[in-house]
């Protein structure tokens, strides 16, 4: 199903507990190679982690919130080596409904770019200082790092103004920097995906184009990583689609954007958060 040629003994994964980090860690669970996956929840990482062992794999469990830098760290320097990390964890939420106009709350907007901005960095950085110590495979490669983006990273949909701007943030760190690394041997990839079938999207009010199954987003991913894309996106023609209206003159996409359902004030709550957070559960 993937390259036999990709290097994935050490595998970390943030956002293990649920959604598509569950997928790739079962996905990857075989016997010889060594999990390390993290989360918030800790009850369901204890349940994927019981599920990779049963597959033959090693898997270390880490209940450990993203948006910390040091913990993040002391727990990815600590792993001593890592083929492939995926970059899992994020959140996501629509603007609310106003007097005059929708809004978004400040602590809402702050959490999105904590988690999903700087949760990306805080995981990317210090792979990147393991990956750099490693030795170059046969292939010429010492590691491979990929982090989810999304499509809504490509428009400016005023349903959703801190997440689009967090994934575009994402998605342009990813790739340019994969430019670099390409030279050192670290493949970077950045994932532009529609919707998937997770916990995430479960709490969604309106229909979602193109919703792709968890397995079939999984198995995209990994295959795109191990060919080393530099940009994996799903399903194609909303990834076009997309990029054309990011091509269009604000006013007229926005003419369209507002009489569109998905994203609109409240009909995406803020999800990806786990329930001691009081919020709804996720990565």
């Amino acid at each position: 199903m993937y390259s036999a040629n990709m290097k994935q003994e050490s595998i970390l994964i943030t956002g293990a507990s649920s959604g598509i980090g569950r997928g790739i860690a079962l996905a990857l669970a075989r016997p010889g190679r060594r999990l390390h996956l993290g989360g918030r929840n800790h009850a369901n990482l204890r349940d994927v982690a019981a599920r990779c062992i049963a597959r033959g794999a090693d898997a270390r469990i880490r209940v450990q919130d993203v948006r910390e830098r040091a913990g993040m760290d002391d727990w990815i320097t600590g792993t001593g080596t890592l083929d492939l990390v995926f970059a899992c964890a994020g959140i996501t939420a629509s603007t609310r409904g106003g007097e005059e106009a929708p809004y978004e709350p400040d602590d809402q907007i702050r959490r999105m770019f904590a988690t999903n901005v700087d949760g990306v960095i805080n995981t990317v950085l210090p792979a990147l200082q393991v990956m750099r110590a490693q030795p170059r495979g046969s292939d010429g490669v010492r590691g491979r790092i990929c982090a989810m983006s999304s499509v809504a990273g490509l428009v400016s949909f005023p349903g959703t103004p801190s997440y689009c701007a967090s994934k575009a943030a994402v998605d342009r760190f990813m790739v340019a920097t994969g430019g670099n690394m390409a030279r050192a041997g670290i493949l970077l990839s950045s994932v532009c995906c529609g919707f998937v079938a997770t916990p995430m999207t479960a709490g969604n009010t309106f229909p979602m184009p193109g919703l792709t199954q968890t397995g079939d987003a999984v198995r995209a991913i990994i295959s795109g990583v191990a060919e080393g894309r530099r940009r994996i996106f799903f399903p194609w023609w909303l990834a076009a689609g997309s990029r054309f209206m990011d091509l269009l003159p604000i006013r007229i996409a926005e003419s369209y954007y507002f009489r569109q359902a998905a994203g609109q004030a409240g009909t995406m709550p803020e999800t990806g958060l786990t329930p001691e957070d009081g919020t709804a559960p996720s990565a």
